[in-house]
């Protein structure tokens, strides 16, 4: 059934080849768990079905059984005629893969503004994003800094007039709401929302404010000079178009 399974789930891959290299596995051993002659170590089976998005039921159980019951939440007949759009993937026309510049107010010193930089990608038909917090913003509310906990991945879905996103940190240690609506301009590379945290009302600090995305593309020559800006700046140390979209100095509504 493992043998058989995994057949199955490998031609989502472009190559064996391939795929045995991104999963760490030798090839030699992978084609002896896909002929049934081996079966993997605990460790190595939970590597495959992370990649996968399987679980350990795929020894004895076929995939489309394993994967039918673990079927995208938003795809429940409970709220599929509510939300199932929301399921399907973003078009690569309404939010490129590639890098992002991102700016927004930050949510505990009104005075200061925060710039990143995110990467959105596909992955098995869905949308995803993910980035780093600042050092310094995590410093200053007293969090560790080191670079698995800034960490954040959030999943993309698609909204009638835009895109949102659900992002959290490893261990969902915060999580925010993102939406995000196209900007009609010569470069056609902008979007400005806004982002909500899901903190109780009385917690320090704003909940919701402007977002603004910039497409930077994908070379790595153009977002490593971005990503060194990254953290808390000032209004005027943003970019023009990025203190207009954000508005600076007038209230959200």
């Amino acid at each position: 059934m493992l043998g058989a399974n995994l057949r199955q789930l490998s031609r989502q891959a472009a190559s064996i080849s391939a795929l045995c290299r991104e999963l760490g596995i030798n090839r030699t051993q992978y084609n002896r768990y896909l002929s049934g002659e081996s079966f993997p170590r605990p460790d190595v089976l939970h590597r495959i079905c992370t990649y996968f998005g399987v679980d350990a039921r795929i020894l004895l159980e076929p995939v489309n059984d394993v994967t039918a019951r673990g079927d995208n939440v938003l795809r429940n007949p409970s709220v599929i005629d509510f939300m199932g759009p929301a399921a399907g993937d973003v078009p690569e026309k309404e939010l490129p893969s590639g890098f992002y510049r991102f700016s927004r107010r930050s949510f505990s010193n009104e005075t200061l503004y925060v710039q990143g930089v995110i990467s959105v990608y596909r992955n098995k038909g869905h949308t995803f994003l993910k980035g780093f917090e600042a050092r310094d913003a995590m410093a200053q509310q007293g969090l560790p800094t080191a670079l698995a906990t800034r960490e954040f991945r959030g999943a993309v879905l698609v909204q009638e007039e835009g895109v949102a996103a659900l992002v959290s940190r490893r261990g969902a240690a915060t999580t925010t709401f993102n939406y995000l609506a196209r900007v009609p301009s010569f470069e056609n590379n902008f979007w400005v929302g806004y982002v909500a945290r899901t903190v109780r009302e009385n917690v320090a600090g704003r909940r919701v404010e402007r977002l603004v995305y910039e497409y930077l593309g994908r070379a790595m020559a153009d977002v490593l000079p971005v990503a060194r800006t990254a953290g808390f700046c000032a209004a005027s140390d943003l970019l023009p178009y990025h203190r207009t979209l954000l508005k600076v100095g007038e209230p959200f509504a």
